[in-house]
Formats: structure tokens, C-alpha cells, sequence
């Protein structure tokens, strides 16, 4: 299965979601995700210790859609700049693949509540 490339970009101090739609590589329709689990994190760096983990669940699983998101607190407390991200799903039998990855850009917010 390829991995995706996708940057994001999230504005520090708003709620953040993101739907990506993943496809069978040899039908190049609907990857089916029934049974699957999804997990998905950021860091400045790919060794970095400090992490964010995105709520991550199957959107909807004929689909292919997975979804990742942060609340406002999360992202409140990001540090301006890039990171790095990446999803990844497993499957029934415990197959772990990582199906999407790139640079997340945080950009801070001006207004503040």
C-alpha cells in the first residue's frame, strides 16, 4: 500500500479536523476499513520525544475515510512552526501500515479568548 503525502496546516487556538479517503492500490477504488483501527501523532521531529496524538477513528469505513482531529486546547498549546505527522491503520490480524504522512504547519492565532 503507498503512503500519502499531505501537509496540513492548523491555526493554534481553533478546533482542527482533518478526512482523508485511502484506495485500494490494486482496484484503485474504496479501501474498505471495516475492522480497522487508525492511530495518528505529531512531533517537531521524527525522534522527538514530545508528542501530540490526533483523536483518530474510521470516518466511514466503505468509504475508505479515516479522520484525525485536535480540540482547542490541543492545538492552544502548540508551539508555532512545523512538524511532522503521520496516520497510521491497523488491520484485523494486527498489520500495522502507515497510510499517510507530512508536515504539519502550526500558525498562531491573533485573536484570543
Amino acid at each position: 500500500m503507498a503512503v500519502y503525502v499531505s501537509n496540513i496546516q492548523i491555526n493554534a487556538g481553533t478546533d482542527f479536523s482533518q478526512v482523508f479517503t485511502l484506495e485500494d492500490g490494486s482496484t484503485n477504488s474504496a479501501l474498505s476499513l471495516s475492522g480497522y483501527s487508525v492511530k495518528s501523532q505529531m512531533r517537531k521531529h521524527a525522534g522527538a520525544t514530545g508528542v501530540t496524538t490526533f483523536t483518530s477513528s474510521i470516518f466511514n469505513s466503505s468509504a475508505g475515510q479515516i479522520k484525525i482531529g485536535l480540540s482547542t486546547s490541543q492545538t492552544a498549546a502548540l508551539k508555532e512552526g512545523r512538524y511532522v505527522y503521520d496516520v497510521v491503520i491497523t488491520d484485523t490480524a494486527s498489520v500495522m501500515t502507515r497510510v499517510v504522512e507530512g508536515m504539519a504547519l502550526v500558525r498562531a492565532g491573533v485573536t484570543k479568548f
